[in-house]
């Protein structure tokens, strides 16, 4: 084999290489276009059907039964977002519900 037949038989080799990566690309942008199409249909599909049986949520009012702590808070050199997160730990930590604590007051200790 001489260095033309070589040559020969490299750029058949790259053409075929080629060739199979075309083919491949086709399918692929054939199955993505199918893909797309089905998806889409379904997506929208599911989302009227999702906001046409979406149920309207009321807000949850305390009934006095117990189920919510009640009173006043105070806030002494605390913002609120401070408190609700100190509340937060505490009921963690405690493992008691926020629910079922009482909070009186809050206050910042200087030291």
């Amino acid at each position: 084999m001489g260095f033309v037949d070589s040559i020969l038989v490299v750029l058949f080799m790259m053409a075929v290489v080629f060739a199979v990566l075309a083919i491949l690309y086709m399918i692929i942008r054939i199955f993505s276009i199918g893909i797309e199409f089905f998806s889409k249909k379904s997506v929208e599909e599911i989302a009227t059907v999702k906001i046409a049986e979406a149920e309207i949520v009321s807000p949850v009012v305390p009934t006095g039964n117990g189920d919510f702590s009640s009173g006043k808070l105070k806030l002494k050199d605390v913002d609120e977002s401070a408190a609700a997160m100190i509340m937060a730990i505490v009921s963690d930590e405690s493992g008691i519900p926020l629910s079922e604590l009482c909070f009186k007051s809050i206050r910042l200790i200087h030291e």
